[in-house]
């Protein structure tokens, strides 16, 4: 009894580290080319979606993930790679609003309000693509996080109808960002079982045009 549960554990771990494998290869083999670090280099889009994160980690101190994703979608618009802005993230409760905390900060920053678009229902990165598509009517957008959430977006994206290229917020260091890095594995694997399922956004909405 011992042994045959131990062989249908290994069984499942193989199976595991098998999807977790194929989901990162396919992911990053698609993204190829399609994400950008240089500003002289990254095409022009109308649009730039830069996707929310928690401003604070637990315990209260700057997320670093945050600071670099505000400031490079901030460099991109005063580079003129981009017209407008989407945020798009969570807003989940009253205490906990991303969309609007990233906006106050763009603003902050010097980006002109009349600039910045709210989706306030991007509470998961498929949600974000799909919505950006059949809510904003957009055909083609620059995603801004860091470039291992940008090939997801993107893959999303593509599987989607939307055509998504990536401007790579600067990254965090292995050791500050390993449990994000982990959680990334298992969150490509979620891709594809989304992509099996059909999920759809926890919410739709009216359209906006963003113009």
């Amino acid at each position: 009894m011992g042994r045959k549960f131990l062989k249908f554990i290994i069984v499942i771990l193989s199976l595991i580290l098998i999807s977790l494998l194929i989901s990162n290869a396919v992911i990053n083999s698609f993204a190829t080319d399609k994400t950008f670090s240089s500003l002289s280099e990254i095409p022009n889009n109308k649009v730039g979606m830069i996707l929310g994160t928690a401003k604070k980690i637990r315990g209260g101190g700057s997320n670093p993930y945050y600071e670099y994703r505000l400031n490079a979608v901030v460099s991109l618009f005063n580079a003129g790679k981009i017209e407008f802005i989407l945020v798009s993230g969570d807003n989940g409760n009253i205490y906990y609003n991303e969309p609007t905390t990233i906006q106050n900060d763009l603003v902050a920053a010097g980006v002109p309000a009349d600039k910045i678009f709210l989706d306030y229902a991007g509470f998961r990165t498929l949600d974000s693509m799909i919505r950006a598509k059949e809510v904003f009517g957009l055909e083609e957008v620059t995603v801004v996080s860091q470039k291992f959430h940008n090939e997801r977006a993107i893959y999303l994206a593509h599987k989607n109808g939307l055509n998504a290229i990536g401007f790579n917020a600067q990254d965090v260091s292995l050791e500050s960002g390993f449990k994000i890095q982990i959680r990334e594995y298992f969150a490509r694997v979620k891709v594809f079982i989304d992509l099996v399922l059909n999920t759809r956004p926890k919410f739709s909405g009216d359209k906006i045009k963003i113009e």
